[in-house]
């Protein structure tokens, strides 16, 4: 067995043993100790068993930051199941696609979205579906007064034989899972879902092994830094993103610390969270980052608790990065990965960060960076594409060997993953982030895929072709714009029909901002979309001043 060779909840078990008094969790006010959510954890496991969850089914978690999250996360696990942690802000016509192309069997949802679970039901191979409510696990107390000031989101829940209440199945059961064998190398631990170059989303596994090897290691980086037992993180990000999982499992319950769960991440909350709670960690965006330093009210809040701080899922600006460290005097470190491999860099906590660096790689993480076109090594401080591997991460998407062929490669026996992200690497190892793939936007910390809402415009009877960019945006990375041109006979079809037709089928961080109406888009002589070209384009037409017109 390798130092990896464990299921990913061993460390969180350790330390409920070693801590199961201290406040595991947070959540609006009320404390969950460690010893009360191993509780939780085994009861729901039990009742997953019950209703007929077995070994490698999956379970879809469509519920936003609570500890019911959580719950299911490491309940389904338990039992040898697979979670399958999705966006609670999918559509229908998103959430259908992922139940069938995971397979999933069972839905974790709130109640506030059961109905787009009714919606698709029938139309796909779900079993059953558990819905709770932001506030189950609170007691009657703070449920009666959340009800009285209306400040808790309700659903209407249609009950069924298939239909469980997630709070009836904590109290119902005990918490005596049965022991199911697990080979942590072989089975998988999660499928999370990131954006499709076919226009699907595509499934990423990993097995136990894979996971642990990516939270060991940023617990390695934290070494020495982040203390054990006495921290408070401030929990933001969704924790149906991988970032989220790595950083609370590495840095916070894997440690006997704290995690503060933000259901929602608005930023007068987090700082009201940071003051009331003397946080000490913390994980954002550079969106966010920019949002509270902009904030007006950001001088009433007391930040001085305030340890180490990261952020992740997009470039930190510089100006953003010294306007932080002026005003709260603490550095912000990065991390740096993809759904694919997890964090592939971290910047070291022994010393400042290197202006503009991304960190450099993780111990288990080799990396090449490569011409793009000849897959050959590119000399030192010279930009190429990224590439990956690890014995411990997958080498293919789930059930997509197209995607998998495109962006998995084998060079000298190992099979490499091609991040489409381009980096320079100096000579004391440091990566620094150059550019990306023109596939890919980053908006609101988002990876979001261009051939995905290229697809979905495409869809509509009036479409003909659509091409979808990023305009850079100094508060949100990028900003999401379509070229659309429609069918010679279209009549009466607008940029407020299409925005409209995004939004009933897209989560809303993947609605464009900017629809522009052109005859023609350019192609290569293969017919592939040049995209890249029309980016360049948008770049040069900003470079000069011009305006991008919003409709």
């Amino acid at each position: 067995m390798g130092i990896y060779d464990e299921l990913l909840i061993h460390s969180f078990e350790r330390a409920c043993e070693k801590y199961p008094d201290r406040a595991a969790i947070i959540y609006i006010g009320e404390k969950f100790s460690y010893r009360k959510m191993k509780e939780l954890i085994d009861r729901f496991a039990t009742a997953l068993y019950d209703l007929g969850v077995r070994d490698h089914d999956k379970v879809m978690l469509y519920i936003p930051n609570c500890p019911q999250f959580l719950i299911g996360y490491f309940g389904a696990q338990q039992i040898g199941a697979i979670p399958v942690p999705v966006s609670p802000i999918y559509t229908p016509h998103e959430i259908k696609y992922l139940i069938q192309d995971s397979g999933a069997e069972t839905v974790l949802c709130q109640d506030t979205n059961f109905r787009y679970i009714r919606e698709v039901f029938r139309e796909t191979g779900l079993k059953r579906a558990i819905f709770t409510n932001y506030v189950d696990l609170l007691p009657w107390h703070k449920r009666l007064v959340g009800a009285l000031f209306d400040k808790v989101p309700n659903g209407v829940v249609q009950k069924e034989n298939n239909v469980y209440s997630f709070k009836d199945l904590i109290y119902r059961y005990p918490p005596q899972p049965p022991k199911v064998s697990i080979n942590p190398r072989e089975h998988l631990c999660y499928i999370l879902y990131t954006g499709g170059t076919t226009g699907f989303p595509k499934g990423c596994p990993s097995t136990h092994t894979g996971m642990v090897s990516f939270v060991e290691e940023i617990r390695g980086v934290g070494e020495g830094y982040v203390r054990e037992g006495k921290e408070v993180f401030i929990m933001v990000n969704p924790l149906f993103h991988q970032m989220a999982q790595g950083v609370i499992l590495g840095m916070v319950l894997g440690r006997g610390n704290t995690a503060v769960l933000m259901p929602i991440p608005q930023v007068d909350s987090i700082l009201e969270a940071i003051q009331r709670y003397r946080g000490t960690l913390f994980l954002g965006a550079p969106t966010l980052y920019r949002m509270i330093l902009e904030n007006d009210r950001l001088n009433f809040y007391d930040l001085s608790s305030l340890r180490y701080c990261w952020s992740g899922g997009d470039v930190l600006p510089l100006e953003v990065y010294n306007r932080w460290k002026k005003k709260f005097n603490i550095p912000i470190y990065q991390v740096f990965g993809a759904t694919e491999v997890g964090f592939v860099a971290m910047t070291p906590l022994d010393k400042e960060p290197v202006a503009g660096s991304v960190g450099v790689s993780l111990p288990s993480r080799e990396i090449k960076i490569v011409d793009p076109n000849t897959l050959e090594e590119v000399p030192l401080n010279t930009p190429g594409e990224l590439l990956v591997t690890s014995e411990y991460i997958p080498k293919s998407y789930w059930n997509k060997p197209e995607e998998t062929a495109a962006s998995y490669v084998e060079i000298d026996g190992k099979i490499w993953y091609r991040m489409k992200d381009f980096i320079r690497r100096d000579m004391d190892g440091q990566l620094y982030y150059v550019d990306r793939s023109a596939d890919v936007i980053k908006c609101k910390g988002y990876r979001v895929s261009c051939s995905e809402i290229e697809a979905v415009l495409q869809d509509h009877p009036a479409v003909v072709g659509a091409c979808v960019i990023g305009v850079p945006d100094a508060k949100v990375g990028e900003r999401i714009k379509a070229i659309v041109v429609l069918k010679q006979d279209a009549r009466g079809v607008g940029g407020t029909e299409l925005m409209k037709w995004c939004r009933d089928r897209l989560a809303s961080y993947k609605v464009p901002g900017y629809i522009e109406f052109r005859d023609m888009l350019p192609k290569s002589k293969v017919g592939k979309l040049l995209r890249r070209e029309i980016r360049e384009e948008e770049r040069r037409r900003i470079a000069k001043g011009e305006r991008t017109i919003r409709v």
